[in-house]
């Protein structure tokens, strides 16, 4: 199997060192011209949460890339997800796959492109961040699940677990929609962490009810789209939604299970903020929540919070506000207004 990554930063570039290290060859694709000169100088380091190394690696720019290729990891954000498949799609064969290893719902437009035959899908949880050129932190270990899009077992996605498990435990799904899924509920809970200039386990610690109503906002949508969530990472889906299937004892010790491992976690802030607040940039919140409102108003859905957390995470990235818990503030009293306390 010959792997191609495309875009080599956070999650890209730790799964790139891995396999290379492994001596699975690998070539790491980036539009960042200056990553891609360090890594070919220096090769690419990875700071990790267990060790740290360094490992010489094929690296190139999008716009030099050739084909044909065989195996294309996919790891861009969510935003360059059709420029970057529209751009190799040329150099794909029949028997190509295009695996996204990338937050969001981002299959669906790879196989709107490429068609389904060729798109694998791939749930990846762990905590990684771009510091610069040539160097990725790896702050904490997770999840990484691969599934067809239609549920079916295949040898392409056997082998493909076979290959990635020099990263760690790689699994196999029939119901890779269910985890994406999952992980968009706890994706809304993340973006409302970036809203203030704090951690991660501090924001979910301190408004645990909101977290839930965000969270249960994106499952409701999931319910009407008849997907069945899955948990992961002490994310359990399904004791936020449904609203009347819920026991605060069993969300209050998955809240502490939960926030526990973000505090053990070297990553301490979202990659959200990291957008926000270091690399000035803009985040995924349109093509990941932003896509979820619509869908959910295809079903009727208002999905109030969420709709208000976008407009803030826009507010944020245009400078008409700043990170403060008083954000926080602003949507917790949306919340009561919308869903009340009597659960809490």
């Amino acid at each position: 199997m010959h792997l191609t990554i495309v875009g080599a930063g956070a999650i890209g570039g730790t799964v790139g060192a891995y396999l290379q290290r492994a001596g699975q060859p690998v070539l790491l694709v980036d539009q960042d011209a200056a990553h891609v000169a360090a890594m070919r100088e220096r090769g690419l380091t990875i700071r990790g949460f267990a060790e740290t190394f360094t490992v010489p690696v094929e690296a190139t720019t999008t716009d030099a890339l050739t084909g044909p290729l065989d195996t294309v990891l996919l790891a861009v954000k969510a935003q360059h997800t059709v420029a970057a498949v529209t751009q190799i799609a040329h150099l794909l064969t029949p028997s190509s796959m295009v695996v996204s290893l990338q937050n969001g719902l981002c299959e669906r437009f790879i196989a709107e492109i490429v068609g389904p035959e060729r798109t694998v899908g791939a749930f990846v949880n762990f905590s990684a961040d771009y510091l610069e050129p040539g160097v990725i932190a790896y702050g904490g270990p997770g999840s990484l699940y691969l599934g067809e899009l239609g549920g079916e077992e295949t040898a392409r996605v056997q082998a493909l677990r076979e290959t990635l498990s020099v990263w760690g435990d790689v699994k196999i799904t029939a119901n890779i929609w269910g985890y994406l899924w999952g992980k968009e509920g706890y994706g809304n809970m993340l973006f409302a962490t970036a809203l203030a200039d704090e951690t991660m386990a501090d924001v979910l610690d301190r408004y645990r009810p909101l977290m839930v109503e965000l969270g249960s906002e994106v499952l409701e949508v999931a319910a009407r789209e008849g997907i069945v969530v899955e948990p992961f990472d002490n994310v359990e889906p399904s004791l936020f939604y449904p609203r009347a299937d819920r026991r605060a004892d069993a969300i209050a010790r998955s809240f502490d299970d939960l926030i526990a491992r973000r505090r053990r976690d070297l990553k301490t802030k979202s990659g959200i903020w990291r957008d926000l607040a270091v690399r000035r940039r803009k985040t995924e919140v349109d093509d990941q929540l932003g896509l979820i409102t619509a869908i959910g108003a295809g079903h009727g859905l208002s999905m109030p919070l969420t709709t208000r957390l976008v407009a803030m995470i826009h507010d944020l990235e245009e400078g008409r506000r700043v990170m403060s818990w008083n954000n926080l503030e602003e949507l917790d009293t949306l919340r009561r207004a919308s869903y009340g306390d009597a659960a809490w």
